[in-house]
C-alpha cells in the first residue's frame, strides 16, 4: 500500500532535510549516505523500486517486441520499467548510450534527494564513482554494423565516448560538476558495490567531501544473453519470467538478467552535517577480496566471501552477532548460492543465531554492474525503515542450506538491529562486502 507520495503508507517516511544525526562519531571519518536513486525492472524511482519490493513483485518479462528474442533460449530479461531517455532532452539522449541514460537518472534522483541541487558546493571536493561491468555492448556493436556495411565514414563520431567503460561515470561528472576525480571500476558483478568501497576511500582519506557512487548496466543485448545462455548460467523457466530466479531455492536452475542503475550520494560526516543533511546509514565498513580460483565460479567453500565479509565486520567494529540483515548476492545459480550460504554459514554460524537473508534479483533479475548499487540502496532502506523485503520465488530452501532467507512478507527488523551487510560476488573471483549502520529509529 503507498501514500500518494510514493512511499509505503504503513511505513515511516525519511526524517526531514535537517534532522540532526545522533550515531556516534567514530575515531575516523564517517561516510554518510545521504541520497539516493535508481532506476529498476521494478520501478523508475527509488519510492517506486522499494514499495515493488516490499510486494514480492517481479520486473522480469517476456521480451516479445525485441526481433531477435524468438531465437535465443533467454527470452526474458529485467526491462527498465521506465524508458531512461524519457526524461532527457533529445540531443542528450542521443549522446549517451542506454547504461549512461540509466546512470545519469539515477545520479539525477540521488543529486536531488540528498537536497544538493542548487547548493553551494565546492566542485574540487565533490567526486564521482560510478561503475559498469560492460560498458555499452549496443552502441559499439552499433558501430560496428556501420562500418561493416556502409563503410568507416558512416560510424558514429561518438561510438568509442559512448561505450566505454567509463562513460556512465563521465556523464554523471558532468551533470554534477565534480573535480575531484571520476573513477569506473570494472569488477564484473561486483562493479556497483566496489565503487562503494572506493568512493568510501575518497571520503575517509580526506580527497572529497561528497562522492556520487553506484553503478549502471544495459545488458539486454543478444550477445550477452548469448553468451551467458551458452555457459548454462541462465534460467530456462521462459515461460513463466517471473518465477525464473529463484536465489537458495531447491529448483534454482539459473539467473535472469535485468537492466537499471542505482546511485547513492555519500558524503563525510562532518560535511552532512554542517549543511543539515538528511542522513538514512553509515556506511561503516568495506571489505574486499579476490578467489584466485576460476573466472566464472567462485571458490566452492565460499572463502573468498567470507574473507570479504569479515574484512568489511572488521572494518566497521561489528561483531558477527551484531548483523540483523545480510543482503545476499542470490545469482540463483547452482554453485553461486551454495558458495555463498556456505560463507554465511562460516561467519554467522547457524540460522538461528544468524541475520535474516534477502535477495532482491529474484524480483530485478541480475544488473550485472549495476546490482551491487541497487541491493546497496534496499540494504540502506531495510535499515531505515525496520524492514527487509521478501525474496521471490522460494518455494522451498535448499537442503543443504540452513540459513533465515525472508519470503512471502517482509520481515520486520527488531529496532536493535541497526547493522546490515551487503554481499556481492563478480566473474573473475571479486568479492566486495559492505556492512551499513542504521541511524537509530
Amino acid at each position: 500500500m503507498t501514500d500518494h507520495s510514493g512511499r509505503s503508507a504503513y511505513l515511516p517516511d525519511p526524517a526531514p532535510h535537517g534532522a540532526p544525526y545522533t550515531g556516534a562519531a567514530g575515531p575516523r571519518t564517517e561516510v554518510l549516505v545521504t541520497g539516493l536513486g535508481e532506476t529498476t525492472a521494478l520501478g523508475g524511482d527509488v519510492a517506486g523500486t522499494w514499495n515493488a519490493m516490499l510486494r514480492g513483485e517481479s520486473g522480469v518479462v517476456r521480451l516479445d517486441d525485441e526481433p531477435w528474442a524468438k531465437d535465443l533460449p533467454p527470452q526474458i530479461g529485467g526491462r527498465a520499467k521506465v524508458d531512461p531517455g524519457e526524461g532527457l532532452a533529445p540531443q542528450r539522449r542521443r549522446r549517451l548510450s542506454r547504461t549512461a541514460q540509466l546512470a545519469v537518472t539515477a545520479a539525477s534522483e540521488a543529486w536531488r534527494d540528498a537536497g544538493l541541487e542548487g547548493a553551494a558546493l565546492q566542485p574540487g571536493r565533490v567526486a564521482v564513482a560510478v561503475s559498469a561491468g560492460l560498458g555499452d555492448m549496443q552502441t559499439m556493436i552499433d558501430g560496428w554494423e556501420a562500418f561493416r556495411i556502409r563503410g568507416w565514414r558512416r560510424v558514429p563520431p561518438l561510438t568509442v565516448s559512448m561505450s566505454m567503460g567509463n562513460a556512465a561515470a563521465a556523464a554523471v561528472a558532468l551533470q554534477v560538476g565534480a573535480r575531484a576525480g571520476v573513477h569506473a571500476t570494472v569488477n564484473a558483478c561486483s562493479s556497483g558495490t566496489q565503487a562503494l568501497a572506493l568512493a568510501a576511500g575518497l571520503i575517509r582519506s580526506g580527497e572529497a567531501d561528497v562522492v556520487v557512487a553506484g553503478g549502471a548496466e544495459a545488458p539486454l543485448h543478444p550477445l550477452v544473453l548469448a553468451s551467458f545462455a551458452a555457459m548454462r548460467a541462465l534460467s530456462t523457466r521462459v515461460d513463466d519470467p517471473a518465477a525464473a530466479h529463484r536465489p537458495f531455492d531447491a529448483e534454482r536452475d539459473g539467473m535472469v538478467l535485468g537492466e537499471g542503475s542505482g546511485v547513492l550520494v555519500l558524503e563525510s560526516g562532518e560535511h552532512a552535517r554542517r549543511r543539515g543533511a538528511r542522513i538514512y546509514a553509515e556506511l561503516a565498513g568495506v571489505g574486499v577480496s579476490s578467489d584466485a580460483f576460476h573466472m566464472v565460479q567462485p571458490h566452492p567453500d565460499g572463502e573468498g566471501t567470507a574473507a570479504a565479509i569479515r574484512a568489511s565486520l572488521r572494518d566497521a567494529g561489528v561483531a558477527p552477532e551484531e548483523v540483523g540483515h545480510l543482503n545476499a548476492n542470490g545469482t540463483a545459480t547452482l554453485p553461486g548460492d551454495a558458495a555463498e550460504v556456505r560463507a554465511v554459514r562460516e561467519v554467522f554460524g547457524d540460522a538461528v543465531r544468524g541475520p535474516v537473508l534477502s535477495a532482491n534479483k529474484s524480483m530485478t533479475g541480475h544488473s550485472l554492474g549495476a546490482a551491487g548499487a541497487i541491493e546497496s540502496i534496499a540494504t540502506v532502506l531495510a535499515l531505515h525503515h525496520g524492514v527487509v523485503p521478501p525474496t521471490r520465488n522460494l518455494a522451498r530452501l535448499d537442503d543443504a542450506f540452513a540459513v533465515d532467507v525472508a519470503h512471502g512478507t517482509p520481515r520486520k527488523l527488531a529496532a536493535e538491529d541497526m547493522v546490515a551487510v551487503k554481499n556481492s560476488a563478480g566473474f573473475g573471483g571479486h568479492n566486495v562486502a559492505l556492512t551499513f549502520r542504521g541511524v537509530p529509529r
